[in-house]
């Protein structure tokens, strides 16, 4: 049995975005060794998510536009009532609620099967952070397992 953990950090550069992170994920599996096994990919973050996808940037549009009609970015949330909450804060606070309910939606992993050294993604599968509150520096954690 095989395995290896990597962590890769993926920096975004809007609030919210479709981060491709398939070729890093990939050379994660090839230095692994492992020829049959699977990947798990895991955000480290509850305001980031982890999804297969089309890398087509209509369709990607089409999902920002989603996520916000869904969870409206202006609405109110009682997560951003500094005047009220007194659990987890931090100095320099971000008001994200709507990040947090954003990803509701999105699991933070994907498990994909390896065979031949090789992800078994579809022809147009690609593997995406979702940058729910961004632009930031996120850490994505890859686990290979196999033999």
């Amino acid at each position: 049995m095989r395995t290896l953990t990597r962590t890769i950090p993926v920096g975004s550069s809007k609030h919210t975005q479709f981060v491709d992170i398939t070729d890093q994920v990939a050379q994660a599996v090839a230095s692994s060794g492992v020829s049959d096994g699977f990947v798990v990919v895991y955000s480290r973050h509850t305001t980031s998510r982890i999804h297969i996808n089309e890398h087509e940037p209509l369709l990607l549009q089409d999902l920002g536009l989603l996520l916000e009609r869904l969870v409206p970015r202006d609405a109110f949330y009682h997560h951003d009532d500094f005047s009220v909450r007194t659990v987890n804060l931090t100095p320099g606070e971000r008001v994200n609620g709507h990040s947090h309910c954003r990803g509701l939606f999105i699991g933070a992993s994907e498990h994909i099967p390896v065979s031949d050294g090789m992800m078994m993604l579809g022809r147009w599968q690609r593997v995406f952070m979702v940058e729910l509150d961004g632009p930031q520096t996120r850490e994505v954690a890859v686990k290979v397992v196999g033999v």
